[in-house]
């Protein structure tokens, strides 16, 4: 048999051509006919007496075929392990020669795995965030969770700021209502800023039945390209005007927490406890991060376009399937999973995949048993029976699997850690937690 190797136009790529020897082909169809003989049923013999003539007549064809599609795995097989070759994904096979008496012979086109060799770990810094919990960081805590649990009132006086205004209103630019410019009974809290700049102040001194016109401005960076910056005349009329009122600090509220006992002061301690927990995971989720991010900074890999492409497939089916999930229409999903904006986060993924790969590979690391229990404990903790969910996850190989995946990358993490330079930095909860969770205008109006 004989191969050849070429790089395609892809650093990557390789096209293998492999010739395999008519006589390997002819001596395997001599076999298989000679065995038919002595089982095949062929009308006019008795069984097993059919002349080895007759059955070349009929079956020759039909067992040349088999044979050809055998050795053509076999030999591929046989060709990337004598040339030292890591195909990634199956292989275009074209062109194919299998004329009888011609042998076979076939170009195979893919991908091989990229050789990784690491840089230096022992240069990478990663910043490991530290957060201690406060009293006051669980005053402002439980402040939140009144707020969730709050109940509007309706008042008859004029709106102020962390007032709900119940609204309709019609927006207008050039004098025609916008494309989704107009809306009935929408709920607008007075100082979230989650609409355009103007229009919630401008609500404040309204009262119900009374109409408001607002002379605002699109931002420039606005979301819908056709209206940044441009004037635009809302046509408010207001419907009602609430006043939140919170719940009060009492049995029946930290009950809906799950403190059936010890009042006040354990709720506290509760809370407290569980955003120390939060954090935690925060924390580890940063620093985690932060390594990545470092790795990916210090070693610039040849990334295979076809891993690019998988995971680029699998990030719009991610996205389309959680935007239906929330309502929206199939027509909006397809849109959005059209925008360019999965290249890019998608070979990082596969850098990182590939990296973490390499490390786990170099310096044998394993999911340890310990640390894979320790993960399904923490995760049990909030159920009742966590007894029953401790066995669910490890009578389950493939939940089983998901979790010792999670533990083998903190084995990668305490490694990378471990040989580079950690700067410890002090952070409060809501940098920990809520960094990055800024509100978003809406998109109306």
């Amino acid at each position: 048999m004989q191969v050849s190797v070429e790089t395609t136009e892809s650093p990557l790529g390789r096209s293998v051509t492999v010739e395999v020897p008519e006589e390997r082909i002819s001596a395997e169809v001599d076999k298989r006919l000679e065995s038919m003989t002595r089982t095949t049923r062929v009308q006019g013999f008795r069984p097993g007496k059919a002349p080895l003539r007759v059955i070349k007549q009929r079956f020759a064809t039909q067992v040349r075929r088999e044979v050809v599609d055998k050795i053509l795995r076999s030999s591929f097989n046989e060709a990337i392990v004598q040339e030292n070759l890591k195909p990634i994904g199956a292989p275009m096979i074209a062109p194919l020669k299998t004329d009888s008496g011609k042998g076979l012979s076939y170009t195979a086109k893919f991908e091989v795995m990229p050789e990784i060799k690491l840089n230096p770990v022992e240069k990478l810094e990663f910043e490991k965030p530290t957060c201690e919990i406060n009293d006051d960081d669980a005053k402002r805590m439980i402040e939140k969770l009144r707020g969730q649990r709050r109940q509007l009132q309706q008042v008859k006086r004029a709106a102020k700021k962390d007032d709900v205004v119940n609204i309709d209103y019609k927006g207008l630019v050039g004098g025609e209502i916008f494309e989704g410019g107009e809306a009935e009974g929408l709920q607008v809290e007075i100082g979230m800023e989650r609409l355009i700049p103007g229009f919630e102040t401008g609500l404040i001194g309204a009262s119900a039945d009374e109409t408001v016109s607002l002379d605002l401005n699109f931002p420039e960076g606005y979301h819908k390209e056709e209206l940044a910056g441009k004037p635009v005349t809302f046509e408010i009329r207001v419907n009602s005007v609430s006043e939140p009122v919170l719940p009060e600090l009492n049995e029946e509220f930290f009950q809906a927490f799950g403190v059936t006992e010890g009042g006040e002061e354990a709720f506290h301690r509760e809370i407290h406890r569980h955003m120390g927990w939060e954090a935690e995971v925060a924390a580890r989720s940063r620093f985690r991060d932060s390594i990545m991010q470092a790795l990916y900074d210090a070693n610039e890999i040849e990334l295979p376009n076809i891993l690019v492409d998988a995971e680029v497939h699998r990030m719009q089916h991610q996205l389309a399937d959680n935007m239906k999930a929330r309502g929206l229409s199939v027509e909006d999903s397809r849109k959005a999973t059209e925008l360019p904006m999965f290249e890019e986060p998608a070979r990082r993924r596969v850098a990182l995949q590939l990296l973490v790969g390499e490390i786990v590979r170099s310096q044998g690391l394993t999911a340890k048993p310990e640390r894979v229990r320790e993960i399904i404990e923490k995760n049990a903790q909030s159920y009742e029976d966590s007894s029953g969910i401790i066995n669910w996850y490890y009578n389950d190989k493939e939940r089983l699997a998901e979790v010792e995946a999670i533990a083998l990358e903190d084995e990668v993490i305490d490694w990378v850690a471990a040989q580079g330079k950690v700067k410890k930095v002090s952070l409060s909860f809501d940098e920990l937690v809520n960094k990055g969770q800024t509100e978003e205008m809406e998109v109306n109006p």
